[in-house]
């Protein structure tokens, strides 16, 4: 009961967040990019529950508008991630010996260093846009999921079935899609859960810092270092996308523990 009750919570904050930014066009109450210079931070009101920015724009619509970006960048990036890593960890336990060690002393390597430096390194390189965010994070989270799956992989890789596949002469492709990957997915999808939630910090983070979506597009990170300067005197144009990334998180966060518990229960 109690996993389903956090499932119910986590999966409620979350179709919140959804239909907010799907229905953004619909339901934010100005457009997230007009400017008013007669309305000026101004504190929340019936005519701006969120208040508004020092450029006079709605933080309610911008709230709404800036939930579509993090609701493209975190899934696909967390998507990929899965899909490399998966595809990685499940590879290196199969094929063992010097596949392994190798391919894991490479990625211990690239996991000395933050994730938050990782990308930013990448998004120096490679310039910011959506697609880049995607890519890199999609890319600095792989190595992470490749431990967890690897970790699961090794255990199943030892059992009966998996002996039968070889005697009858499977090739490794297929014992390792279909056999030993449908008996690690419990993992995969609570570890993918929870890297959504990482990937909802992380892309904030890179917008704080100017590496994420670009202005005039409304973004929760960026919002929030366009903000900071205008902390005393107009709180609310930071304090509401902060949040908006801490709701997201959390509700995340709850449905990972309740999904760790349904799959342990």
């Amino acid at each position: 009961m109690r996993a389903n009750l956090t499932l119910a919570i986590g999966a409620a904050m979350l179709l919140v967040w959804i239909v907010t930014a799907l229905g953004a066009p619909w339901l934010a109450p100005y457009s997230p990019t007009a400017l008013d210079f007669s309305a000026l931070d101004q504190a929340p009101s019936w005519a701006h529950w969120f208040g508004t920015d020092n450029y006079g724009r709605d933080v309610l619509s911008r709230v709404m508008y800036g939930g579509r970006e993090v609701l493209l960048v975190a899934p696909a990036a967390t998507l990929l991630g899965l899909a490399l890593g998966a595809a990685i960890g499940l590879t290196t336990a199969y094929y063992g010996r010097w596949v392994d060690e190798a391919i894991m002393r490479t990625l211990d390597a690239v996991m000395a260093l933050p994730i938050v430096v990782l990308a930013l390194l990448a998004l120096t390189v490679l310039g910011p846009s959506t697609l880049n965010v995607i890519l890199v994070i999609g890319l600095v989270f792989s190595p992470l999921i490749a431990r967890t799956v690897r970790a699961q992989a090794l255990v199943e890789t030892q059992q009966e079935y998996v002996a039968a596949a070889r005697l009858r002469g499977e090739s490794a492709a297929y014992i390792i899609a279909v056999e030993i990957l449908p008996n690690v997915r419990g993992p995969l999808i609570v570890e993918g859960t929870i890297r959504v939630g990482y990937a909802v910090f992380t892309a904030a983070t890179l917008g704080f810092l100017g590496l994420g979506v670009q202005p005039p597009t409304p973004d929760w990170g960026l919002m929030v270092s366009e903000g900071q300067a205008q902390l005393t005197v107009a709180p609310w144009v930071v304090l509401f996308p902060a949040l908006a990334i801490v709701f997201v998180v959390v509700g995340v966060s709850l449905v990972a523990d309740g999904l760790r518990e349904r799959l342990q229960g």
